[in-house]
């Protein structure tokens, strides 16, 4: 789709777009907002803009819009909506073996348990061992910091997403 088509689309096709790229609906609600967008660079910083006004509510919705890096059952099953715009995000984690993907839910199911969301980083071009290993050294931060790093993610996530959903 082109960004001039987006841009007239009915509110109801674009929110439904838009929650492709981040499953926050304040987030895609305010982004609609924002319409029509120049460019895609022009977007995405709107897009950032939205993001940092939301509430750790708004955060949550957004995060639980993923599957568990390693988990890619849910990747398939639960998210077919997203993916579209996802499916490739995980794909380094799908060629790990299987004792590193038994280690990597180990640990989201700590991370989880812990901070009360699953673990957000941008999974695109990191190997398994990478996410193992950001995975060990975030799960060790307070919730706060992790859920400041997380939407830091997350945004860089969603911006792919957007990038993509215009190519």
């Amino acid at each position: 789709m082109q960004l001039a088509e987006f841009n007239q689309l009915a509110e109801p096709q674009a929110y439904r777009l838009l929650l492709q790229c981040c499953t926050s609906e304040r987030w895609a609600q305010q982004l609609l907002l924002q319409r029509p967008f120049a460019d895609i660079e022009q977007l995405k910083l709107q897009a950032l803009a939205c993001w940092q006004d939301l509430t750790e509510a708004d955060y949550l919705q957004a995060f639980d819009g993923h599957p568990k890096i390693g988990d890619i059952t849910s990747l398939k099953a639960k998210y077919a909506n997203t993916a579209q715009l996802a499916g490739h995000e995980q794909s380094a984690v799908a060629q790990a073996n299987e004792q590193m993907l038994i280690q990597l839910k180990s640990l989201n199911d700590q991370y989880l348990q812990r901070f009360g969301f699953i673990f957000i980083v941008f999974a695109t071009g990191k190997s398994a061992l990478q996410m193992l290993e950001l995975l060990t050294t975030r799960i060790n931060n307070s919730r706060a910091q992790e859920l400041e790093l997380a939407a830091i993610e997350q945004g860089k996530i969603f911006c792919l997403r957007l990038k993509k959903l215009f190519a």
